[in-house]
């Protein structure tokens, strides 16, 4: 684990394979930290470069004052980049993640080979459900929310696997300041119309069973981007790089082989 000190923020990040490989960058979604991909990074080529961090706000990253603005977090992920001399990578980014992967691309296609969008959306929710929440988070704590949060997250089959308790106790584990902070960012973007000016090879990936981005709205988002692919991913909710590792990892892999990432 290493400290990126951007001034206002200081960013928890992780470099796993080869330093000198292509660079593969992973963004995490709301109320995970960057532990969120250590299934799907066992299974990539050692031989790439693997960049994970956690947002602003969660993991070991600074929990600056809430909110925050979603032009923040994607002024995070360059700057983090930029300090770590990363270029032509691809961005990975789920849900929130997905947001930043988005909003990175946009403002800075230098710094961007390829683009995967998880379970994320140009749009997630209203202003006024992401304001409920936040209110149910300053007044009770994270721990009001966090049934309601695991059944979006995961399908019935996780539900009764018995891994769901590590993942509530990562919820619970985060900053409830970051937490919000992160709600607000949601809360306040919109990048259809962005989004559709982008044009870079793109991959899409949903939950069948997600009950926070549903794979329609995922498809919407990914269909914006013309020549992008979308792989739905069945008996998987919101995280399927946790419920279903292999089939993530092998449809990051072929994509990774087709534009030419990996050999």
């Amino acid at each position: 684990m290493q400290i990126a000190d951007l001034g206002d923020v200081q960013l928890n990040y992780r470099e796993d394979g080869s330093p000198s490989g292509r660079p593969i960058v992973f963004a995490n979604s709301l109320g995970t930290d960057l532990h969120l991909w250590d299934e799907v990074v066992d299974r990539l080529p050692k031989d790439l470069r693997i960049i994970r961090y956690d947002l602003r706000g969660h993991g070991r990253s600074s929990v600056p004052p809430a909110p925050y603005s979603m032009g923040a977090l994607v002024r995070d992920a360059e700057r983090l980049l930029d300090q770590l001399e990363v270029r032509d990578c691809i961005f990975v980014g789920l849900s929130i993640g997905g947001m930043i992967a988005q909003g990175l691309a946009v403002k800075r296609l230098d710094l961007m080979r390829g683009l995967v969008l998880s379970n994320t959306a140009a749009k997630i929710g209203t202003a006024a459900n992401w304001q409920a929440r936040i209110d149910s988070v300053r007044s009770s704590g994270l721990d009001s929310i966090a049934d309601a949060v695991m059944e979006r997250w995961f399908a019935p089959a996780f539900q009764k696997s018995g891994q769901v308790p590590k993942w509530r106790d990562t919820l619970l584990r985060q900053s409830s300041e970051g937490y919000v902070g992160c709600c607000a960012a949601i809360a306040g973007t919109d990048f259809y119309t962005p989004t559709s000016g982008l044009r870079l090879p793109t991959l899409g990936i949903a939950g069948s069973d997600d009950g926070a981005t549903p794979a329609d709205l995922v498809r919407e988002t990914v269909d914006l981007i013309p020549g992008s692919k979308f792989e739905l991913i069945r008996r998987a909710g919101h995280l399927p790089c946790v419920e279903q590792p292999d089939i993530f990892s092998n449809h990051l892999i072929t994509f990774l082989r087709e534009v030419g990432h990996i050999d």
